[in-house]
């Protein structure tokens, strides 16, 4: 009689700059998924931590055998952090979580019972923010009504944490384009989805990576490389000026005939600042774009691997850079 074949859970761990959480991280998902018998892998990127976060990788990963891990040569952000974990992850389900344990161990093993179930995407919906500052709060909140307008999809309470069958992850790695979002990308690849609701934990450990404006930039970066929208937007000022211009004319005209126009540029001043505002920012909106047509038509790499555990399979310069 042939035995029962366990299925493998991988879960990519995102690093930067988490010397402290990483030890703490292992233990707490180790014990969880043992306990609940679930066979796993950890796979941490320390993304150019400037730190010992890959030190302590490399000390879990000769302490416990399930623990794997890899450098990046600079740090290249948190998407290619995810889409390196997902290529180099052999699990039947990948789950994708953060290294400061804000996402819940626990509820990864109410998203394995949905994958077992048959579900595909499991997907990691925010009940609560946890305690945040107020600023981070309305420059969050800000950034996911943007996206969530812009992109046609509700974001506002989505997050990285979310479970993928192994055909999503195939079908996500071998995507060619370099600029990616995943938490969008995730939810345009379709197949059979289901939620759970999480309350995001405290940090033990460390301060959150993220500001105002580096969630502005990543606002930017992420809108532009996944809907065409703001481009759309270009348009829309165009008619607005086009309107506003026939209307001011349309006034002026009708007081230069009644003899009551106001003598002096002031009509002339206001049409050049209003449409020149809109030239400027389609003209930044435009060159949004063609940034991210240069970088993708270079064909760089997401990143660059310059170390890797030795249970990492593969040459992590030939097999493992990004492309």
């Amino acid at each position: 009689m042939m035995g029962v074949v366990m299925s493998l859970l991988s879960v990519v761990l995102p690093s930067y700059n988490e010397e402290q959480n990483v030890p703490n991280t292992v233990r707490v998902l180790s014990d969880c998924l043992t306990e609940a018998g679930i066979d796993h892998e950890l796979i941490f990127i320390s993304d150019g931590s400037r730190d010992n976060t890959y030190q302590e990788i490399q000390k879990a990963a000769r302490e416990n055998p399930r623990v794997k891990g890899v450098e990046f040569s600079r740090n290249f952000g948190k998407e290619a952090s995810i889409f390196a974990g997902l290529q180099i992850a052999s699990g039947d389900a990948v789950v994708v979580m953060d290294c400061d344990l804000q996402h819940p161990p626990e509820v990864i093993l109410q998203m394995w019972k949905l994958w077992q179930e048959g579900y595909e995407v499991v997907e990691g919906i925010k009940s609560s923010r946890g305690k945040e500052s107020l600023a981070h709060k309305l420059s969050a909140g800000l950034f996911y009504r943007v996206i969530s307008g812009l992109i046609k999809m509700d974001m506002n309470a989505s997050s990285d944490f979310k479970l993928l069958d192994r055909k999503v992850v195939d079908v996500l790695t071998a995507l060619p384009e370099r600029n990616t979002f995943f938490r969008a990308l995730s939810f345009w690849v379709g197949f059979r989805t289901a939620s759970v609701k999480y309350e995001v934990q405290e940090r033990k450990f460390g301060t959150s990576k993220w500001s105002a404006w580096s969630l502005m930039k990543y606002a930017v970066r992420n809108v532009t490389s996944f809907s065409t929208l703001p481009l759309q937007m270009v348009t829309v000022m165009g008619v607005v000026s086009i309107l506003f211009s026939v209307a001011l004319a349309i006034q002026t005209m009708v007081r230069f005939l009644s003899g009551t126009a106001v003598e002096g540029f002031t009509t002339v001043i206001l049409l050049v600042l209003i449409i020149g505002g809109f030239i400027m920012i389609s003209l930044g909106i435009i060159g949004h774009y063609i940034a991210r047509i240069y970088e993708e038509v270079k064909g760089r790499p997401k990143f660059i691997i310059s170390k890797a555990t030795d249970n990492i399979k593969g040459n992590v310069t030939g097999d493992w850079h990004g492309i």
